[in-house]
């Protein structure tokens, strides 16, 4: 007897695979035209000519057609930044090698994918240190301003009733930050101080997530670098830099700098 049905090779699995890749396709573009709202599992089955019912047998509900796009969403960005980092980074599940799984939420290997231990790349010499950042922070706005529709999926406030913080998102949220972590570790002097008030809780933030020997210090710079960038790129996406005439790439740019510049998380000299 073939095992190809156990396996998840057979025929019928490839054939559910491709249905649902082209379910997640369609509704993709759903969310160029007109945002998660305009997400409806009926007008996909209509496009695809689908019944509505059939669908059904592919993604139960709107929302774990909405997760698996948050988390292939994500796997996409952490692997964008991994690339720009010098390094692969695992799928986190539900990406472009969709195995059909009817599980929305599956992220199995999330964690790991990524995973920060110790101080990022060890022996890092200072100038790569800032260019592997900064190369980091270039693929951020890069994929966001490639994927507008997918990066406002993954950090607008979510749809009415949408549990947004499931474990299955957090976890797949993760990779991308571990890059980050990792980057901004090699730019930390070792005797950083954290911010006094949320050091307990970037400590509990890094034990439920298994990362390892990494300072608060670090944890707590690059929770703040991200809100930096994030807060620039969202601003040149809807259109407030252009209204006001300015050109966002030197401004980005300058930020990076003045990050990597600040005198507490200058680079090592020396280990």
């Amino acid at each position: 007897m073939a095992t190809g049905s156990r396996t998840g090779t057979g025929p019928r699995d490839r054939f559910r695979a491709q249905v649902r890749q082209e379910v997640k396709t369609a509704a993709l573009g759903q969310l160029a035209e007109g945002g998660p709202e305009a997400l409806s599992l009926n007008a996909v089955a209509k496009q695809l000519g689908m019944t509505g019912p059939a669908l059904y047998r592919y993604f139960t509900n709107r929302d774990s057609l909405l997760t698996e796009l948050v988390v292939d969403a994500y796997g996409d960005l952490a692997a964008a930044l991994s690339r720009a980092a010098g390094h692969e980074a695992k799928d986190p599940g539900g990406g472009p090698h969709d195995t059909g799984s009817t599980d929305a939420g599956d992220t199995t290997g999330a964690t790991d994918a990524g995973r920060t231990t110790g101080t990022g790349t060890s022996g890092a010499e200072p100038s790569d240190a800032v260019a592997r950042l900064a190369a980091i922070a270039r693929a951020y706005r890069t994929w966001a301003l490639a994927e507008p529709h997918r990066y406002r999926l993954l950090f607008r406030a979510p749809l009415q009733g949408y549990d947004a913080q499931s474990t299955s998102l957090v976890e797949a949220s993760q990779p991308a930050m571990n890059v980050v972590l990792a980057a901004v570790s090699d730019l930390a002097q070792p005797d950083s101080p954290a911010p006094e008030g949320p050091a307990a809780q970037f400590r509990q933030w890094m034990e439920r997530h298994g990362i390892e020997d990494v300072p608060e210090a670090v944890a707590a710079r690059s929770t703040i670098l991200w809100a930096r960038l994030h807060g620039l790129v969202s601003l040149e996406i809807e259109g407030n830099f252009a209204s006001m005439g300015i050109d966002p790439a030197p401004l980005y740019d300058a930020e990076v700098k003045d990050f990597t510049s600040t005198r507490t998380y200058a680079p090592r000299t020396g280990e």
